[in-house]
């Protein structure tokens, strides 16, 4: 009944909140994949609503390919590019939509590795970023970088090309049908004393980036997270 209440109802309230800020000529820019980002733009098809979605991705989870597979199977027109073209492809959007993996107090946004980067040239661009996270994901603590507290993945893959790269063709030894094919510079370098590979998946997004966080209370400013916070826990204690 919790994981009813707090994930499956609070998503269908703020896909009917964040679908309102969808509207027709837009283009939308997601970055990697999120699954209620995915819920919003299915929702504004679903309504006839005709907007274009750019989907940036990076590597090493290169998850934007599941998001824009998902997008294309319902016939939404979409645009794919890789986060070195993120510069040049602002100049197209009309507005950011993100998803997040915590909101924090301060109004820190933790999301996928590249979004802070991505949020940070949407402010440039004087473009709205908005955040789509229901307030289960919301947390007292107070985070200024992605360094003090993250997740460490795999620093393997970061030694591993995509098959289409233009170095996979000089790289040596079968290809791993997950990660890639080995790059021939990086094959030895756990042996390398004065070389590390750091593989985090998170980032922190300050909130001065953040136009809007779409919740299932409604759209709210960063800086009313605390006020949410102090609702869902007396809410909380009274269940």
């Amino acid at each position: 009944e919790w994981l009813n209440e707090k994930v499956a109802v609070a998503d269908k309230v703020l896909v009917e909140h964040a679908v309102t800020k969808v509207y027709d000529g837009d283009v939308i820019l997601t970055y990697a994949y999120s699954q209620v980002v995915l819920e919003v733009l299915l929702a504004a098809a679903r309504q006839g609503k005709r907007f274009r979605v750019i989907v940036l991705d990076s590597r090493p989870e290169l998850e934007g390919r599941q998001m824009l597979r998902r997008l294309l199977q319902a016939d939404i027109a979409c645009g794919y590019v890789l986060l070195s073209g993120l510069s040049y492809i602002m100049r197209e959007v009309s507005k950011v939509m993100l998803g997040a993996a915590a909101v924090l107090s301060n109004g820190t946004v933790f999301s996928r590795a590249g979004s802070a980067a991505v949020a940070m040239s949407a402010a440039a661009s004087s473009k709205p970023v908005l955040v789509c996270c229901e307030a289960f994901k919301f947390h007292e603590r107070v985070q200024l970088d992605s360094i003090t507290h993250n997740e460490l993945g795999d620093p393997d893959v970061l030694a591993y090309l995509p098959p289409f790269a233009p170095g996979a063709a000089l790289s040596s030894g079968p290809a791993d049908p997950v990660k890639g094919v080995l790059s021939q510079g990086m094959a030895q370098w756990r042996d390398s004393p004065r070389l590390a590979l750091l593989n985090l998946k998170y980032d922190a997004m300050p909130a001065e980036y953040v136009t809007m966080v779409v919740t299932e209370f409604g759209m709210i400013p960063p800086s009313s997270v605390p006020v949410i916070l102090r609702e869902y826990s007396e809410s909380a204690q009274l269940e």
